[in-house]
């Protein structure tokens, strides 16, 4: 392979790597906000045809199951389009990053944490391990499988209050 071609492959597979990224953080940034208003048929759209969403473990299998297909997903997430939303407050966050893309393929990794509180007031505090699976489907990287086991899960007290922010003094 000549130097400009192994260059053209590096760019490729960096421009892959940020498209997925792109089509994860829109996928938590979609999911942050699940309410009657949320676009359906674009969440729907971050899967491929025949894609796979699921709860790994003992506490996510039991909880959320496992769905086949993109329109078993999107019935999935259309249970939370409801009024009132089942999220009164949800924030996703990813770190611990991996991303490996061969051709039209990816795979990848991120440790999540999840804050919720839902409609009735209860908040949630949950940390899982995501391996997803990406595939170049109609010139799109999109979510071939989803996977997502936890790693603890436990009630807290609401995320947010009115009380001062403790700083030190400047006197």
């Amino acid at each position: 392979m000549t130097e400009i071609a192994e260059l053209r492959e590096r760019l490729r597979s960096f421009e892959s790597q940020q498209a997925i990224r792109v089509c994860i953080n829109r996928y938590m940034t979609l999911c942050d906000a699940l309410d009657a208003t949320t676009p359906l048929d674009e969440l729907a759209l971050l899967f491929t045809r025949n894609a796979v969403w699921e709860g790994k473990g003992a506490k996510y299998a039991s909880s959320f199951g496992g769905y086949r297909g993109r329109e078993a997903i999107r019935s999935m997430f259309a249970t939370y389009m409801k009024t009132p939303a089942h999220f009164a407050l949800n924030v996703h966050f990813l770190t611990s990053e991996v991303i490996e893309v061969d051709g039209e393929h990816g795979q990848a990794t991120w440790v999540m944490l999840q804050t919720s509180t839902f409609s009735d007031g209860a908040s949630h505090l949950n940390a899982a391990r995501l391996n997803v699976r990406f595939e170049l489907e109609d010139q799109q990287w999109r979510i071939a499988h989803f996977e997502t086991e936890n790693l603890f899960s436990r009630p807290v007290t609401a995320w947010n209050s009115d009380a001062a922010l403790p700083v030190p003094d400047n006197g």
